[in-house]
């Protein structure tokens, strides 16, 4: 009878320690929010915002055309000036972006590299015809690139709308 009462104790302790985990985990996750471009005319300001910061100079952590930008806040800024806030990191644009094959890319997607070992690692905004803007590394400006270079071909993993 006594291992009884042990099994049973045990199995409510795990039953209950069990349910408040699955209880804890659920609350700290937030919802996920949703960040979609409504119009294409949205998409064109994106843009003109982007294009009007080329040559401006690669600066890791920056997020403004008098300081400079890294790839995410070129990205960022463009969509805030066009009154979208969107999140900061590249990682966190990719998991907020639905996919998008590169043979359906539209102006104003966004285009996503695995450059550092493998992860995703850097962003830009696809402008059409094969061509995208983004802030590419320190030394560098905000220039346009081509997606059909070897270099970007090799490294490019999805494309992303918001």
């Amino acid at each position: 009878m006594k291992f009884a009462q042990i099994l049973y104790k045990n199995s409510l302790y795990l039953f209950i320690a069990a349910t408040l985990s699955l209880l804890l985990t659920g609350c700290s996750s937030a919802p996920q929010k949703s960040y979609h471009v409504k119009s294409h005319s949205q998409h064109s300001k994106i843009l003109k915002i982007a294009k009007k910061q080329v040559g401006k100079p690669y600066r890791y952590g920056g997020r403004s055309p008098k300081t400079g930008f890294d790839c995410s806040g070129l990205v960022q800024y463009s969509y805030k000036m066009a009154g979208i806030s969107v999140p900061r990191t590249t990682q966190q644009l990719y998991n907020a972006a639905r996919p998008v094959k590169r043979k359906h890319l539209q102006a104003g997607d966004l285009v996503f590299f695995r450059i550092d070992r493998g992860k995703i690692s850097h962003v830009g905004l696809y402008i059409g015809n094969s061509k995208f803007i983004h802030a590419p590394s320190s030394g560098k400006q905000v220039n346009i690139a081509s997606l059909n270079n070897h270099y970007w071909r090799k490294h490019f993993s999805r494309g992303g709308r918001l």
